[in-house]
């Protein structure tokens, strides 16, 4: 008697859940975008300790081409990330370190353009260690 309650319990589940496909579609993708932004993030950090790093003249751009170029490769999801950090980090970085307007259009320019699909080394210094 159990055995039949528990099939009988299980096909209505299985019959419910054919019924809805697209909410248990929707959580997946919101799981999926949740993860890529979260891989999205560590992308980001991961181009800044890079440019920390190497501590070379003239490769911000590349770094902020490269950190977006790899999060926007990851979906929807890590693209998002790499906007939102990039956009706070300018606008916090042109209140206080005084490089100007001109600095940060291009910072945006090059994040755009890695976000895009773009290949980050079109920034890349000459001489930046084949490392990054």
């Amino acid at each position: 008697m159990r055995l039949w309650l528990c099939i009988a319990l299980l096909s209505i589940a299985l019959c419910a859940s054919a019924d809805r496909p697209g909410v248990f579609h929707r959580i997946a993708q919101g799981g999926k975008f949740v993860r890529d932004a979260a891989g999205g993030a560590w992308d980001m950090l991961r181009a800044y300790r890079d440019m920390r790093e190497a501590n070379y003249k003239g490769a911000d751009k590349y770094f902020h081409a490269r950190g977006n170029y790899d999060a926007a490769r990851r979906g929807p999801g890590g693209a998002w990330a790499a906007r939102v950090i990039s956009d706070a980090r300018e606008n916090w970085q042109s209140g206080v370190s005084g490089r100007g307007a001109e600095d940060t259009r291009l910072d945006q320019e090059a994040n755009a353009w890695g976000r895009n699909g773009g290949d980050p080394n079109r920034y890349r210094p000459r001489g930046l260690p084949s490392k990054y």
